[in-house]
């Protein structure tokens, strides 16, 4: 194998549905619980969205990072061989934090809402949560 197929290929097919599947099904059942269940009266309180959200988008939106995410991880981590949690949270704070900026900070300059403090922090903590989750499992689906 070359230096040049591992640049192109860090990473097996394998590893990648794996790292898309717990990016997805991690993520789905905590943002539906965070943000429809335990929170759902903050959120509408801060009248920034819709009555009824469009799940489907959700899911979609979803899909999409979930490939972003996992396709990523090999080229942020091409030769690990620390523990899957260390590399799964170090991955889940840069990751997260990508994601806090355009999920959180952007909407929260382009958005109304009556809140900019409480929705910054109800967004903050459930990027932290959902990148404390899905980071290791990441990592874990590209163990060797």
């Amino acid at each position: 194998m070359t230096a040049t197929s591992d640049v192109v290929r860090p990473a097996g097919a394998r590893s990648f549905w794996l790292g898309f599947a717990a990016y997805v099904i991690a993520t789905f059942p905590i943002a539906f619980v965070w943000h429809l269940v335990l929170f759902e009266q903050k959120y509408h309180a801060l009248r920034i969205y819709r009555e009824e959200p469009v799940i489907p988008l959700g899911l979609a939106s979803m899909i999409v990072q979930g490939a972003i995410f996992s396709w990523l991880f090999p080229r942020v981590f091409p030769r690990t061989n620390g523990s899957f949690l260390k590399d799964g949270l170090l991955y889940g704070l840069g990751a997260g934090l990508l994601s806090w900026s355009f999920t959180t900070l952007a909407v929260a300059a382009k958005n109304v809402m009556i809140s900019v403090p409480d929705y910054l922090l109800l967004e903050t903590a459930f990027t932290v949560l959902q990148f404390a989750v899905v980071g290791p499992l990441i990592a874990l689906a590209y163990r060797k």
